[in-house]
């Protein structure tokens, strides 16, 4: 019985080929995005984090070590705390209106209609056209002398001809009209994620609802939006990180005015550091957007889980 015990002993595996090692294999993989992440976001978190600390400028590149200093400069500043505000209006009301927007632009195209493909891929353009052409086509359309907006409310008599909008030159009206291109530019994505959640809603619960009685309203309401608030969560996450450090729309549409009207922390940071030279200053703004977006997304995240569970 030795014998053959020991006859039937499994032959040792020979060492397999090292690109068929998951050992190997999975850190070769994922070593690239981890490289992604520790060069352009924590090197440059850090490196903020160090020059706001100090009273570095481009002027004076030595580094002098003054502690908190910076932050309470910056507190104390009138227009940071505007600029703050503007930030988290710009914030939510355009992720109020794109993600809407989205929504509805996602019940028409789940809709059966001739041409219905190439209307979804045009939904798409305004998240694919580079910002800088969207945005120099908004401006010529918020001209104040040749605004295609303008022309057409005085067109249906909606807006005197003597006097004109001034889309850029007024502060409500320049709030208004960078909100209006960041919701046309987060549209697109809007109609993504809805797209995506109402196809993975069951058709037999909505034809149950249906026979039940359920009419528009409660199937969206009671119905499709439980089920796809995950989803919604997600976009909100991405469209708020995307929206609150976002300086594009506002650089190239208004360069934050008319008096510091449309700032944002982005922009500010942008010209106090960056323009004018005080890094020290512009680092510390640009970190304010840090503790506010880690809350807004353990927040979201906490929603998920709890949705989940």
């Amino acid at each position: 019985m030795t014998a053959i015990a020991e006859g039937t002993r499994p032959v040792p595996r020979r060492s397999r080929f090292v690109l068929d090692r998951p050992e190997f294999m999975g850190p070769l993989f994922i070593a690239p995005a981890i490289l992604y992440v520790v060069l352009l976001v924590a090197l440059p978190f850090f490196l903020a984090i160090y020059y706001s600390v100090s009273a570095y400028t481009i002027f004076n590149p030595s580094y002098h070590f003054v502690g908190l200093k910076n932050l309470k400069e910056v507190l104390e500043s009138d227009i940071f705390r505007h600029t703050l505000g503007n930030t988290f209006f710009f914030t939510i009301v355009s992720q109020i209106f794109g993600l809407l927007l989205g929504k509805v632009g996602a019940m028409l195209l789940i809709q059966d209609f001739p041409g219905r493909g190439i209307a979804r891929a045009l939904v798409v353009l305004p998240w694919a056209v580079p910002v800088s052409l969207a945005v120099l086509a908004w401006k010529w359309m918020f001209d104040s002398l040749y605004s295609v907006i303008n022309w057409t409310l005085m067109a249906v008599g909606l807006m005197d001809p003597m006097n004109p909008a001034q889309w850029l030159g007024t502060t409500d009206l320049a709030m208004t009209a960078v909100i209006t291109v960041h919701a046309w530019r987060l549209f697109p994505f809007g109609v993504v994620i809805f797209l995506a959640g109402l196809t993975s809603v069951p058709k037999d619960v909505l034809d149950a609802a249906t026979i039940d009685g359920a009419g528009f309203w409660r199937r969206n309401y009671v119905i499709i939006m439980p089920i796809i608030l995950p989803i919604i969560t997600i976009a909100l996450i991405f469209g708020t990180v995307f929206t609150f450090t976002d300086l594009s729309v506002v650089y190239l549409l208004t360069n934050g005015g008319p008096v510091n009207s449309t700032q944002v922390l982005g922009s500010l940071g942008f010209q106090v550091g960056v323009l004018s030279g005080d890094v020290s200053h512009g680092a510390v703004i640009c970190l304010f957007l840090f503790p506010f977006l880690l809350l807004a997304t353990i927040i979201l995240l906490k929603v998920l889980r709890r949705r989940e569970i």
